[in-house]
């Protein structure tokens, strides 16, 4: 029996449904990303560019030529370090052209912001660089008394609408779960344009030092148990939306992909336990997973996609809550 990995995400031919999620230690590295494509990915997802990084750089930018140009008149012709079409947009383009060059799976940038700002001709440079999607990465934490949630989701659905209309290329949106209705902002931003969603965005959670007397922002991998909001959503969202479902978070093991995939998931993204046990963590998955399909029979994912998504409920918060019921009721 032949059992085949391929798969498609966001219009792409992927050889397996292993992506490798964004993270710098990852993709920085040409090497490494080789390695990760020997092992078994599907496709890469570059390391974030930040649009605050690009604004930032641009503002000292016009300072320097302000300041400097009046008494220097050769400072005209000069780009300092800090110009962002040398190392901040710039630094990231090569990174994708470069990546483009080694690799046979596909390169996806990721565009991280959490604000308005000139996302469209950042997106029209990553795009014309090579990358064959976009990962939009809305990371923001509201604290913001004065702002509404619908204020701030209107604000989001604008970003991604002017993504979407500035480039060919497919785009995903990287979100967070703390939404009032997730299902309804599915939708949304399946009307702006996007192609696909990856649930969830993992947010820093900072601890508190009693000995410093201080707040440690170390970042922490994240573990299995993670997994179980992405799978309920991606369980929840399947066949109501027209958009494809990315699991990110937690996925460690071959039996984590079967979960999300069976849920209805087109691909998981895996970070933190290639981080924890290097490049050959994706043979062992990839292994996990034939070894799963051949045990019952099933040579292609498709057949397994979706199986055990609610698309086929006709209430599901009704079917949520019955769940709910019986998980209290039946402990321990």
């Amino acid at each position: 029996m032949t059992i085949s990995l391929a798969t498609t995400y966001l219009g792409l031919e992927l050889p397996s449904p292993l992506v490798v999620g964004a993270a710098a230690p990852l993709s920085t590295d040409l090497q490494r990303l080789q390695q990760l494509e020997q092992e078994g990915a599907g496709a890469v997802v570059l390391h974030s560019l930040f649009l605050e990084q690009i604004e930032r750089d641009w503002q000292e930018w016009i300072h320097h030529q302000e300041h400097n140009s009046e008494s220097h008149p050769e400072a005209l012709n000069y780009r300092p370090a800090s110009d962002p079409l040398h190392l901040g947009l710039e630094g990231y383009l090569e990174e994708i052209r470069r990546s483009r060059e080694v690799l046979q799976i596909p390169v996806i940038a990721s565009l991280n912001g959490s604000h308005g700002g000139d996302w469209s001709e950042a997106a029209r440079a990553i795009e014309q660089a090579g990358a064959q999607a976009i990962e939009l990465n809305l990371y923001s934490v509201p604290c913001d008394i004065n702002r509404s949630g619908a204020e701030l989701e209107a604000e989001q659905l604008a970003i991604v609408r002017e993504v979407c209309s500035a480039v060919t290329v497919p785009v995903a949106v990287k979100l967070s779960p703390f939404y009032t209705s997730l299902a309804a902002m599915a939708a949304g931003f399946q009307e702006a344009g996007a192609s696909g969603l990856v649930l969830f965005n993992r947010f820093l959670q900072p601890q508190v030092d009693i000995d410093s007397l201080c707040t440690d922002v170390h970042m922490q991998l994240s573990h299995t148990d993670e997994q179980r909001l992405p799978l309920r959503w991606i369980g929840l969202l399947s066949g109501r939306v027209d958009l494809e479902l990315a699991a990110s978070t937690g996925i460690a093991s071959g039996h984590d992909v079967v979960r999300m995939l069976m849920v209805g998931a087109q691909i998981t993204q895996v970070v933190g336990a290639l981080l924890r046990h290097g490049p050959g963590q994706l043979a062992r998955m990839r292994s996990e997973l034939i070894q799963w399909l051949e045990e019952i029979e099933i040579t292609d994912l498709n057949s397994l996609r979706g199986s055990l998504n609610q698309q086929r409920c006709p209430n599901p918060e009704a079917f949520e809550r019955a769940q709910y019921l019986r998980a209290l009721s039946s402990y321990p």
